[in-house]
């Protein structure tokens, strides 16, 4: 039998990564895209000129028909947090109940919505901590309307062959206010409302989108770590 040493790595040194004091403040290695010291900076129109969402105290809040915002930066392989919260159900009327999305590479929609214990009867496909048409939760972790809730966020970024065809789909794993709702699925394609998802080719890194969708949501503490 070989010594315990045989078994025993000393090639590879992880780097240094110094944790936050709380439990969901961002970590050493981390880009904060929206925090206590940043904020519109980081963040653009689609189009690439200045958002129009409202920022105070730190939050920033949806304007309805403003448009979607998306990160100045590019991502591939990320661990994301944000927290989000949906406004007075009173505000949106029929469906659209605290309806938003976070798009990593600005093409694959984990889906915020006003789900709280099924308040509001959507597709399960649908409610929050969804993969939006193409996976429920395992379970629904919501909190109440007008409350701070979590997401963190494992995303792989799908790879393609150099013909450009796909070699491996993207995965996700999600934890909704620390409870598992995702467990490293695999994702169909980009988002589509209608019909069903395919890949199609695109570049390695791409922003993160946030969607406005005519509900008041807000966001704070928002950071990625790139994988």
């Amino acid at each position: 039998m070989p010594p315990a040493s045989a078994t025993e790595d000393w090639s590879n040194q992880p780097p240094v990564v110094i944790p936050a004091e709380n439990g969901t403040g961002a970590p050493s290695d981390a880009i904060i895209l929206l925090g206590s010291e940043t904020g519109f900076e980081n963040w653009e129109k689609l189009d690439g000129t200045p958002i129009s969402w409202s920022i105070k105290d730190n939050v920033m809040t949806i304007v309805p028909k403003t448009g979607d915002i998306q990160t100045k930066l590019r991502f591939g392989n990320v661990q994301l947090h944000l927290e989000w919260k949906t406004p007075d159900p009173a505000e949106d009327t029929g469906t659209n109940r605290g309806n938003s999305g976070v798009f990593l590479m600005a093409l694959y929609e984990l889906q915020i919505y006003e789900s709280y214990q099924y308040q509001t009867r959507l597709y399960y496909n649908g409610m929050a901590g969804s993969i939006y048409k193409q996976h429920a939760p395992l379970v629904n972790a919501a909190r109440k309307p007008q409350t701070w809730q979590t997401f963190d966020i494992v995303f792989e970024a799908p790879v393609f062959n150099p013909d450009k065809t796909l070699k491996t789909p993207a995965y996700m794993t999600v934890f909704q206010n620390n409870v598992l709702i995702l467990n490293h699925v695999e994702l169909k394609g980009p988002m589509v409302y209608q019909g069903y998802p395919r890949y199609e080719f695109h570049a390695t890194k791409l922003p993160l989108r946030l969607q406005e969708h005519s509900s008041r949501v807000s966001f704070r503490n928002i950071w990625i770590r790139e994988l």
